[in-house]
């Protein structure tokens, strides 16, 4: 642990001098064009093996270049666990995807590559315990919602110095607005225009990969990703745009390309036919089991919007009887069973990845003449859905059923029931949104006014920006809701806002302390 702290120390201690010394610098001569400018990564973490990302950069790269790469049980790479070689080419932006095999279980590992006569930064990843590990304590972090132009990656930085097994981002790694979409105070600012091309989303990917932060975030431990809406378009449902645009169907099929490049996902789940596979699943020895869920590819179009729109839109029920239809799904039929038909029965825990708020969310009194007042982009949007989930999951006594979710820019703590319009149904899980690192929320004053009308939700603060960090247990979840003072500022401080406990076998969030 000392060791690996004193490493982390070192890769920190280059992004606080984030601008003037990027982390490859340490690696290459000041006269070289810089070949792993984006850093590196890695994800996927399975007992035996996982993905090793990074991708080289500059101008006059080959049209195959030869990188090779090497994993070792300790920094100074004494004790090289596997080593091998693979092939950049620039259909794939000459970004690479090493998948090193026959590796131990539940241990950690450090990783580079060499290319083009440099070597990358130094990652520290760890595999996931094996199937039946008796594993005790998982600490891992969440996160979403890094806007680049409205804010820094402060909150990065003090994720990483936690030095958690695990990160799991639920979304919006990107957003592909444009220039002049920035506020007119953003403390930095996109480049180019609105995104809707390969070449576009190529270039957002790089500028956001360029922060240190998120680099650091990156080297520090292996990640769990799922995407939201911007990696693609605002609002998008399946094949629909948010603009109704004729040519969606590439617009998406060529932002998943530049999602699977630019990010840790295995060679097997590049894109084919202008789809992607993100849902997944891996149970963490025999402590908990991980659902990773898609909630934008599969889902149908959001119920009444706009005219001439696609997207959200916030209405009543009354208006909208759309909302509470049964054969409207979120996640698309085959999701739905595939999830029903995975819970783990004989685990303590249930941990369900995905983009956003679950928990009923009412802008007015549910049991008014309007029957509630609804954001359509969420949960909400897509009642069945959530009830058909939430009651498979109360009917098979689901155990330790946690729900983790981005999206909102908010944090939220809520209780999970399988019916809200029952105040006596018992409450069956817990919910878990955190805030967004950078991107910007709801006025607090607004937010301020959903809990007297959902007694469920616990805790709702939109003002701040931060992640959520969890150590898991047999016998419990503890949670901290961690925000920064001030995202406009890339070295900002940290305080933690709330924290929670979930007890094993008591569903159901606790204030602590």
């Amino acid at each position: 642990m000392a060791a690996r702290r004193h490493w982390l120390q070192q890769v920190l201690a280059g992004t606080a001098a984030a601008v003037a010394a990027p982390l490859f610098v340490r690696h290459a001569r000041a006269a070289d064009t810089a070949r792993f400018a984006l850093g590196v990564a890695s994800g996927q973490p399975q007992p035996r093996g996982l993905v090793l990302w990074t991708m080289l950069t500059g101008p006059d790269l080959p049209a195959q270049a030869e990188v090779r790469w090497e994993i070792a049980e300790d920094e100074a790479f004494t004790r090289i666990a596997a080593r091998g070689t693979e092939t950049a080419v620039p259909e794939d932006a000459h970004s690479v995807h090493a998948e090193p095999t026959g590796l131990q279980p539940e241990r950690w590992y450090f990783y580079r590559f060499e290319a083009l006569g440099q070597r990358s930064p130094v990652g520290r990843t760890r595999t996931a315990p094996a199937p039946d590990a008796r594993v005790q304590r998982l600490h891992f972090v969440t996160a979403s919602c890094q806007r680049f132009d409205v804010g820094h990656y402060a909150a990065w930085r003090h994720a990483a110095a936690e030095a958690p097994e695990l990160v799991v981002f639920l979304g919006d790694y990107i957003y592909e607005y444009g220039r002049d979409s920035s506020p007119a105070d953003a403390p930095r600012r996109h480049e180019g225009g609105k995104v809707r091309t390969l070449a576009g989303y190529r270039a957002r990917y790089a500028q956001y990969k360029s922060d240190p932060a998120l680099q650091a975030a990156h080297a520090a431990a292996p990640w769990f990703l799922i995407w939201d809406d911007h990696e693609v378009d605002n609002d998008y449902a399946g094949l629909q745009g948010q603009d109704l645009q004729p040519d969606f169907a590439a617009q998406r099929a060529a932002a998943y390309q530049a999602y699977w490049e630019f990010l840790p996902w295995p060679k097997a789940a590049r894109p084919v036919g202008g789809a992607m596979r993100i849902t997944g699943r891996l149970d963490w020895g025999r402590l908990a089991r991980l659902h990773l869920l898609d909630t934008r590819q599969h889902r149908d179009p959001q119920a009444c919007p706009r005219p001439g729109r696609g997207g959200s839109n916030t209405v009543d029920v009354a208006e909208c009887p759309a909302l509470l239809a049964r054969d409207r799904s979120l996640l698309g039929a085959a999701q739905e069973q595939w999830l029903a038909e995975g819970w783990a029965l004989d685990r303590p825990w249930n941990l369900l990845l995905q983009q956003t708020l679950m928990a009923r969310c009412s802008w007015t009194d549910p049991a008014g003449p309007t029957r509630g007042r609804y954001w359509t982009e969420g949960w909400d949007g897509y009642a069945a859905t959530r009830a058909r989930l939430l009651g498979t999951a109360a009917e098979r006594r689901v155990p330790g059923l946690v729900s983790l979710g981005g999206d909102v820019h908010a944090h939220y703590v809520a209780e999970l029931k399988a019916d809200y319009d029952d105040p006596k149904a018992p409450v069956i899980g817990s919910e878990f949104v955190g805030t967004s690192i950078s991107s910007l929320g709801l006025p607090q004053a607004r937010l301020d006014t959903l809990r007297p009308v959902n007694p469920h939700l616990l805790h709702v603060r939109g003002d701040q920006r931060g992640y959520q960090s969890f150590v898991l247990e047999p016998g419990r979840l503890q949670v901290r809701l961690h925000a920064v003072a001030d995202a406009r500022l890339p070295d900002s401080a940290l305080h933690t806002q709330a924290r929670y406990v979930v007890e094993a076998g008591k569903p159901g969030p606790q204030l602590e302390g």
